[in-house]
């Protein structure tokens, strides 16, 4: 049986910031934090983890000398907009990354941020998650990689600060994280993904 990536489940009563991130550095499991509330966070599923191997192996490499990195789940990035810590699937950092401090474990201003989508996540990672993640002055781009089925979403920042999306289902199509200027085939994505389990 998969172990699926849920949506957040709250786990205590109100808390500071400064509680919680004293709380999750001493934590071995990971947990989301939005307005004083915390949400522990689950394991994810072999397609989930393969669909982020495929990116990892087009994006690091494309990635070397250039000003940009992508990190997986485990850097934590924090929107001070709002509040929420969160664990983003993947996030691509142009520039010199911007710490909240001297920890220097913890993220602010991302320019892309990926999320591999669950049966569970969908609903929280195109809506609320979105919503918040929009706050962020810096985000350019947000991809959503759906794991139970073909399809890729792109959400683009427009100079008018509206959000145009790019919605492809074939395993032909292309898409380009304009960011850093690469170009990524579906197929690649995809590769070694059966949904017939």
């Amino acid at each position: 049986m998969e172990n699926e990536v849920k949506e957040p489940a709250s786990k205590y009563n109100y808390v500071s910031p400064e509680q919680y991130l004293e709380m999750e550095r001493a934590s071995e499991e990971k947990h989301e934090y939005y307005k004083g509330e915390i949400f522990a966070m689950s394991g994810a599923s072999w397609r989930h983890n393969v669909i982020v191997k495929n990116i990892n192996t087009k994006v690091l490499p494309f990635l070397v000398g250039k000003p940009c990195n992508m990190f997986g789940s485990d850097l934590r990035i924090h929107i001070p907009e709002n509040s929420l810590y969160t664990y983003p699937g993947l996030s691509i950092i142009c520039g010199q990354p911007e710490t909240t401090d001297d920890e220097k474990d913890t993220v602010v201003r991302p320019s892309v941020l990926i999320e591999v989508l669950s049966k569970s996540t969908k609903v929280y990672d195109r809506g609320t998650k979105f919503h918040l993640y929009r706050s962020i002055p810096t985000l350019q781009e947000y991809i959503l990689i759906d794991s139970t089925f073909i399809c890729i979403e792109i959400y683009k920042r427009l100079p008018d600060n509206r959000w145009q999306l790019t919605d492809l289902r074939n395993l032909t199509d292309s898409f380009t994280i304009s960011t850093i200027g690469l170009s990524i085939q579906l197929h690649d994505v995809y590769h070694d993904v059966s949904f017939n389990e």
